[in-house]
């Protein structure tokens, strides 16, 4: 007879540093990066100063991993979404069908991108270089998506769709989401119809 570890049996918590990172998520997303203090993500993460302190060294230091892990995730997220539809025109509409149906959540508080930039105002700061490459990695996502259905000025017609994101975006959490998901599916079918 085998012994099975207990690891396999029982499941193991994640561990402090990625507790650390999944608590400030949410609380930089929810309430803001500068609003959440150190003492708050050590008491709602469960660790002590001196973990908080060995695994990021400073808030700077996570406030960077986060954003770095929001790129990540919504990269991968963006790129599992195209892969799971016939075409380049269905995966856009999809695309936008989500991000309009993320207006709609409650507790929706626009871009964490633009967020972290409206909160970091130093062009020069790592967390807005982050921002930056998040953002030209999404236009270019977009370009190649209007490439593909045939737009005859990708480039142009994926600054105005980044654009009209990011007014959604912002204006559904700051307005009436219903307008502002309406505008951005505006701009979609336009961009669908110049590609035609």
């Amino acid at each position: 007879m085998s012994v099975v570890p207990i690891d396999s049996i029982v499941p193991r918590s994640p561990g402090a540093k990625v507790r650390i990172l999944d608590t400030a998520t949410v609380l930089f997303y929810d309430e803001g990066i500068r609003a959440v203090g150190v003492d708050r993500l050590i008491s709602e993460s469960s660790v002590t100063k001196a973990t908080f302190y060995k695994h990021y060294g400073s808030k700077d230091r996570l406030i960077l991993d986060y954003i770095t892990a929001q790129h990540a995730s919504e990269r991968e997220e963006l790129e599992e979404l195209v892969r799971s539809y016939p075409t380049a025109k269905s995966a856009l509409r999809a695309l936008v069908s989500e991000v309009v149906a993320d207006i709609a959540q409650p507790g929706f508080r626009g871009c964490a991108f633009l967020n972290a930039a409206a909160e970091i105002p130093d062009p020069s700061h790592p967390v807005r270089t982050v921002v930056a490459l998040h953002r030209d990695w999404y236009t270019g996502f977009l370009a190649a998506l209007v490439q593909n259905i045939g737009h005859p000025m990708p480039g142009d017609a994926a600054d105005e769709l980044m654009l009209a994101r990011d007014g959604a975006m912002s204006g559904g959490y700051a307005g009436d989401p219903i307008a502002a998901s309406a505008a951005l599916v505006r701009v979609t079918d336009r961009v669908i119809r110049d590609a035609a």
